[in-house]
């Protein structure tokens, strides 16, 4: 099972009742073989730019364990004709972790330069 990281724009319309949307993602998650470790309700956030001619959107992330093979881009096709989702990006949580750590080294002080704490 690899590790993947789903964030999903659910449509502001929906905010005072999101069980049907999100059970719907849990449904289409376990139906592919995989497994939710993690949800993290964002909340309503007022979008960059319009989407489907929205301002705002309800965020969703969740962490996943997906078997290998096509459960990824199953899922990525029926999100795609969703109704209740705006927008959505799957990731594999690997990459997202080496870029997060690629940011951290090129931060962190080199030796010999004097820290913040000094």
């Amino acid at each position: 099972m690899r590790q993947y990281e789903l964030t999903v724009l659910i449509h502001p319309d929906l905010e005072m009742n999101l069980e049907p949307a999100t059970d719907k993602i849990a449904k289409l998650i376990e139906s592919v073989g995989g497994k939710i470790t993690k949800v993290n309700n964002e909340g309503k956030k007022r979008l960059s730019y319009k989407v489907a001619k929205q301002d705002y959107a309800v965020y969703f992330s969740y962490d996943l364990e997906l078997p290998a093979g096509d459960a990824a881009e199953r899922i990525t096709k029926v999100l795609g004709i969703t109704d209740e989702v705006l927008r959505y990006l799957l990731v594999t949580a690997d990459e997202r972790k080496a870029k997060m750590e690629a940011k951290r080294s090129a931060r962190a002080p080199k030796e010999g330069e004097p820290t913040e704490e000094e």
